[in-house]
């Protein structure tokens, strides 16, 4: 285990009803509020009226800026941007998911730089200072409530990066399960797949000695994979929602992730395929990283057979160490499946005819992964495997 430093700023409110501490906790910042929301949604189920009767309340000057894409938009933060400059805005309110919270993030940063947002995103430029704000999360995937990442994708450019800075820790997050309740099914499957995604980033890293992290991350997979079953047969169970709503949070706070640093290359080439097909990041997860667990199996095959038999419960007797650790990828594979999950680029219509542009994509840093380094010819091996 590596020396680290842990510290995370956001407050988080959690439970049923908390919505009304948005009148507790915005006040000292501002009353020039700008309201982030996404395609909708929040209108339909009733959040929409809750908060802005909370923000009329302490008598806010109320801006918004709807539309936020599934996967956020450079264009869309531009506009965020501009009107936090325009309006001189205190404070941005994210009611949403994790697409959202990421769009919000970027405009946070970008309406306290000179330049363009772009330039914090690629890392030309570093943030030096942000807006605060906060979120009213309205779906259980990418952590990005209590964590300081963002991933923002330039359409007109087709490039997609996840970035990041201290700065953008939101200040408070609420989340009451409630407001889940009317996620489909397919969004709550893809939002299980991402968490599950994030803690196997996490997972599998080079460090020694890290048998507690080992064990968060273990459990908290299992807990998912007990759960999500359960809650597909039953979308409004308080119980259930409330469960993979927390599990979401803690796979990506950086709590799992103390003494050591994962791997995140899965991530890095999924950024390369959905910036040029702009398909659902998890759907994209689902297929490539069982793929990538075979790439990179004989880099530490004893890691994954602890995976098997820990978390997919694989009996390894009379097997080797690599057909228990094949088993348990399998077993990964067949689970996603089995709750609706793509299996295959196809499924979206995909084939090779952009291979050669999604590894450019992927590569455009040179080589990445802290399990194992991947060059470009791995990354079109594991997307081969994928189509």
């Amino acid at each position: 285990m590596q020396n680290f430093i842990y510290k995370n700023p956001t407050k988080l409110i959690f439970g049923k009803g908390q919505v009304e501490q948005l009148k507790a906790e915005i006040p000292q910042y501002g009353k020039r509020i700008l309201l982030v929301y996404g395609g909708g949604s929040i209108k339909k189920n009733g959040l929409y009226d809750q908060v802005i009767n909370q923000l009329q309340e302490i008598e806010a000057e109320i801006h918004e800026l709807p539309g936020v894409e599934p996967n956020p938009r450079l264009s869309t933060v531009r506009k965020g941007v501009e009107i936090c400059k325009a309006q001189n805005i205190d404070f941005i309110l994210a009611v949403g998911g994790g697409s959202v919270i990421d769009c919000t993030k970027a405009i946070a940063a970008g309406a306290k730089f000179e330049g363009d947002v772009w330039d914090l995103v690629i890392k030309k430029a570093p943030v030096k200072e942000a807006l605060p704000f906060g979120t009213v999360l309205t779906l259980a995937a990418t952590g990005s409530e209590m964590n300081s990442g963002s991933v923002i994708t330039n359409w007109e450019t087709k490039e997609k990066y996840g970035w990041g800075s201290p700065l953008v820790f939101p200040q408070f997050s609420i989340l009451d399960p409630v407001n889940t309740f009317t996620v489909p099914k397919n969004q709550t499957v893809y939002g299980m797949v991402d968490m599950m995604s994030h803690v196997f980033e996490q997972y599998f890293h080079p460090s020694t000695h890290a048998p507690l992290q080992d064990r968060f991350c273990e459990s908290l997979l299992r807990t998912v994979i007990e759960t999500a079953p359960q809650l597909l047969e039953d979308l409004e169970s308080y119980e259930h929602r409330e469960t993979i709503l927390y599990s979401g949070t803690i796979a990506l706070n950086g709590y799992l992730q103390v003494g050591y640093h994962g791997d995140w290359a899965t991530h890095n080439i999924e950024h390369a395929v959905s910036a040029v097909y702009d398909i659902p990041h998890a759907g994209g997860l689902a297929i490539l990283f069982p793929n990538w667990m075979k790439h990179v199996l004989n880099e530490n095959v004893e890691r994954f057979k602890q995976m098997a038999v820990r978390v997919f419960n694989v009996n390894p007797e009379g097997k080797t160490d690599e057909e228990t650790a094949l088993e348990g990828i399998e077993k990964l594979r067949g689970f996603w499946s089995s709750l609706g999950a793509p299996t295959k680029l196809a499924d979206y219509e995909i084939d090779d005819s952009q291979m050669e542009t999604m590894a450019d994509k992927a590569m455009v840093n040179g080589e990445f992964g802290n399990f194992k380094k991947l060059n470009r010819a791995d990354v079109v091996a594991i997307l081969q495997a994928s189509l």
